[in-house]
């Protein structure tokens, strides 16, 4: 059993990417889809779809930032080096990422392992002017990842995220299309049925309290994009482990782009 548990300690986190297959070998690397407008290089990309959703949240260097699911720590540099904001938290999962993060980036507030599901377990000193979760809240319950950002957002706080909502095309998928997109998603951890209509999406944050709710599908640019650049690459990578995780992500986002029934969402909003 400890063999098992040492063996199990060794393989990488079921969210964990190389992301030096992708382009980018620094220690402080990004692990999203992208952005893929105007640009082939994955950095770009990654930068350019924290880019998007940090305009739609209207971030200022004067803003207290909590950022949910880190990852290896990018996008924090990011806001740092680009937005100049000197009040930034986050939550990561990974141990193995947050000792880096904390030997990079000293001036970070500061940065809890955990879900980003469980906020409450957590001590915040203030409440918070903008949470940011770059693809990844996807991962999670709609409702479950509203209420635990709702109650440390500050009044009028914003919030901005990446979500999957189901087009009007489901409905006219046979049991068996069903079941074969519940298996698909299922794979790259999403639970189809927690996924719903643009409509009823909208009515959840609602429902939560948020206002000002702007939804923006970025279908073509963030997954037919990030296909189009492992399919351009893909001569270039060994073939192991690693590399067939990134392969059948990129094909399982070529699917869903062409067959337009899930779409990727950048979702922003504002708290009442």
């Amino acid at each position: 059993m400890k063999l098992l548990h040492a063996l199990i300690g060794k393989l990488p986190h079921k969210y964990a990417i190389d992301a030096a297959r992708l382009g980018d070998e620094r220690t402080l690397a990004w692990s999203n889809l992208g952005y893929w407008k105007n640009t082939t290089d994955y950095k770009n990309a990654c930068c350019q779809l924290a880019d998007q959703l940090a305009k739609a949240v209207q971030l200022t260097a004067t803003d207290r930032l909590l950022d949910l699911g880190c990852g290896q720590g990018a996008s924090l540099q990011h806001w740092i080096e680009n937005y100049h904001v000197q009040n930034i938290s986050a939550v990561e999962i990974q141990a193995n990422h947050i000792q880096l993060i904390q030997q990079k980036l000293p001036q970070l507030q500061h940065i809890q392992r955990g879900s980003f599901l469980d906020l409450n377990q957590f001590y915040f000193r203030q409440l918070f002017d903008v949470i940011l979760c770059i693809d990844a809240a996807y991962h999670s319950d709609l409702n479950l990842f509203l209420n635990a950002v709702q109650p440390i957002l500050n009044g009028q706080g914003r919030l901005g995220f990446h979500y999957l909502v189901l087009s009007e095309k489901w409905q006219q998928l046979s049991v068996l299309q069903k079941q074969k997109y519940n298996y698909l998603l299922k794979a790259a951890d999403v639970d189809l049925h927690q996924l719903d209509s643009l409509q009823m999406t909208r009515q959840q944050l609602e429902q939560h309290g948020f206002r000002q709710i702007e939804i923006v599908d970025l279908t073509e640019f963030v997954l037919g994009g990030f296909a189009g650049f492992i399919t351009s690459n893909k001569s270039k990578k060994n073939r192991d482990l690693a590399q067939l995780k990134i392969q059948t992500t990129a094909k399982l986002c070529d699917y869903l782009n062409k067959e337009g029934v899930v779409r990727y969402m950048q979702i922003s909003a504002v708290k009442n």
